[in-house]
């Protein structure tokens, strides 16, 4: 299994299988992730299987499912914050190649992280992805935009206008 370390606490794979999950199990890591929607090719191993497996093995496991043209969208990028923020660490999240994964790591971390240093890490880990930065800048955006309507939304004055 040829694991790539982003962080300390985060890594992505190419697809496994239940001896890589073993695999993963006896080198510390404590959550898996998923990427793979099931069915993505013949031979893969079934959610439900891997599931039960990872349980087995005593590991966290989080099914989110994405494709290249649903990576940026908000119900993988908000699953995968929420992994990151409540589940053990070291993660590690894998789909076919190990991008998918990396790319929603990266959108998700743009949320609470500078997208310089996750753009740094990406590259110390090998990775090529420099042409996501747009993309993650707006993830980064978005994020402050959603912050800031919370805040407006919840200062509103007795007229049910946002307070001056």
């Amino acid at each position: 299994m040829a694991i790539t370390s982003i962080t300390p606490e985060f890594a992505v794979s190419h697809w496994i299988g239940p001896a890589e999950l073993a695999a993963a199990a006896k080198a510390g890591f404590r959550t898996v992730i998923n990427n793979r929607p099931d069915g993505e090719e013949a031979g893969q191993q079934p959610t439900e299987e891997a599931a039960a497996e990872a349980a087995r093995l005593g590991l966290v496991y989080r099914h989110i499912p994405t494709t290249m043209q649903t990576v940026f969208t908000d119900p993988v990028v908000g699953a995968m914050a929420d992994s990151l923020e409540h589940d053990p660490g070291p993660i590690l999240a894998y789909c076919k190649s190990g991008t998918r994964s990396a790319i929603a790591w990266a959108a998700a971390s743009a949320h609470a992280r500078p997208v310089d240093e996750i753009m740094a890490e990406l590259r110390a880990a090998g990775l090529k992805l420099a042409h996501l930065r747009d993309d993650l800048d707006s993830q980064a955006d978005r994020k402050h935009w959603q912050t800031n309507a919370s805040a407006t939304q919840g200062s509103s004055s007795a007229s049910g206008r946002p307070a001056p």
